[in-house]
């Protein structure tokens, strides 16, 4: 029985690609940066898999003999989003970007969803989550009318507190956004933020919600299930890829948890992909420029990892990986357009193997087909046979 673990540490980049330009990212490198502002990091567990063998990172020293194989790959896509990296893993590739809305989203957007909804709307502009919460939720509580917000992401966002708005009401908002913008007025999700507490105190909630669009063309998840095996989703990736090709989900809270899921999911013998996506890197620390806070969540991943090594079974392997960078140490809040670095383990790994620098992140997505032994037409180039004893 054959299973590939996939896990995504969310936005953990590995340095700028020679495009940073072209996003505003230049200077941005999401782990060597967290590193030199932390004065070195201490994570032993990633640095014996060869972490620091990828590239040089203070703190973390390159192993003469690390127990994995080591890479990084960069983004064929044009963007620097969840679902452009998630999905160019999973063999999608954008060759133009999903739409976003630096002056927020024209008036004929919002009138048609303010109608279809039956309220008017606040805020509507590119904001942080928190911050705008903070600003509108007096009047949101006030009125009932729900915040719109987004990003440098493709992301429709609709934040209400639970007891204005409750959840299913917030959820069938987004669900008529999600109908709403395709074709000319695309974008990659529509989120639910909902939050709780009172002025001046306000929090989001673990009650967020994902509507993607669905993937452009056949994914691996379609793949592993018509096969005949098994695809457990951990976090968002259900979301991400909007339930196509999924056998089994679990939504989670942090990424303790979703350590945790993928360990329940291993340990139920099922052949196939478990694919977990471990998102507070991002959410709770990269988009809030928390670099202290980024690097603990580092450490605490690091201090589960035996755990996950140790209940692999003979034949399966081990992938960690990101889908992009957020780099907490500059002025930007937003993703940046870097490397990812690829750590792959398992029994039947070849230790120090290195992968070099991939062209695109469906390579991934290749390797795990060709390691569950399914005939595909994905693009990339599997690196399996690279790696294999």
């Amino acid at each position: 029985m054959k299973r590939a673990i996939l896990i995504v540490l969310d936005s953990v980049g590995i340095g700028e690609m020679p495009d940073a330009h072209l996003y505003g990212d230049v200077g941005s490198h999401t782990l060597g940066n967290i590193a030199k502002a932390v004065k070195g990091m201490d994570i032993p567990h990633l640095e014996a898999l060869g972490l620091g063998n990828i590239e040089p990172l203070e703190g973390v020293r390159p192993q003469e003999n690390p127990l994995g194989a080591y890479g990084k790959s960069a983004e064929l896509s044009i963007g620097k989003d969840t679902v452009t990296g998630h999905w160019e893993m999973a063999g999608v590739i954008l060759e133009k970007p999903l739409n976003t809305y630096p002056e927020g989203f024209s008036k004929e957007i919002m009138e048609a969803f303010e109608t279809k909804i039956g309220r008017k709307t606040l805020g509507n502009e590119v904001a942080s989550g928190t911050e705008i919460i903070e600003r509108l939720g007096d009047e949101h509580v006030k009125t009932g009318y729900p915040i719109i917000y987004t990003s440098a992401d493709s992301v429709f966002q609709i934040a209400a507190h639970e007891d204005v708005i409750p959840l299913e009401e917030l959820y069938r908002y987004c669900e008529i956004a999600r109908e709403m913008l395709v074709g000319d007025w695309q974008v990659g999700r529509v989120i639910a933020r909902p939050f709780v507490g009172e002025s001046g105190s306000y929090t989001r909630t673990a009650n967020r919600k994902d509507y993607s669009l669905d993937p452009f063309n056949k994914t691996i998840l379609e793949y592993v299930k018509e096969d005949g095996q098994n695809v457990m989703c951990v976090g968002k990736i259900e979301d991400v890829f909007n339930k196509i090709g999924v056998t089994h989900a679990v939504h989670t809270k942090n990424n303790l948890e979703g350590v945790a899921e993928t360990l329940n999911y291993m340990k139920q013998d099922l052949p196939g992909l478990i694919w977990s996506n471990l998102v507070d890197f991002d959410m709770k620390f990269g988009h809030r420029n928390d670099y202290n806070g980024y690097y603990n969540a580092i450490k605490e991943f690091d201090e589960k990892l035996p755990e996950l090594m140790e209940n692999l079974k003979e034949d399966d392997i081990l992938i960690i990986t990101a889908d992009h960078g957020c780099d907490p140490t500059t002025e930007s809040t937003d993703h940046s357009r870097e490397y990812i670095p690829i750590l792959v383990y398992g029994k039947n790994i070849r230790p120090g193997s290195t992968l070099g620098v991939r062209k695109t992140f469906s390579d991934i997505g290749k390797t795990v087909l060709d390691y569950l032994e399914i005939d595909n037409d994905l693009y990339g180039e599997s690196f399996l046979k690279e790696i294999q004893k």
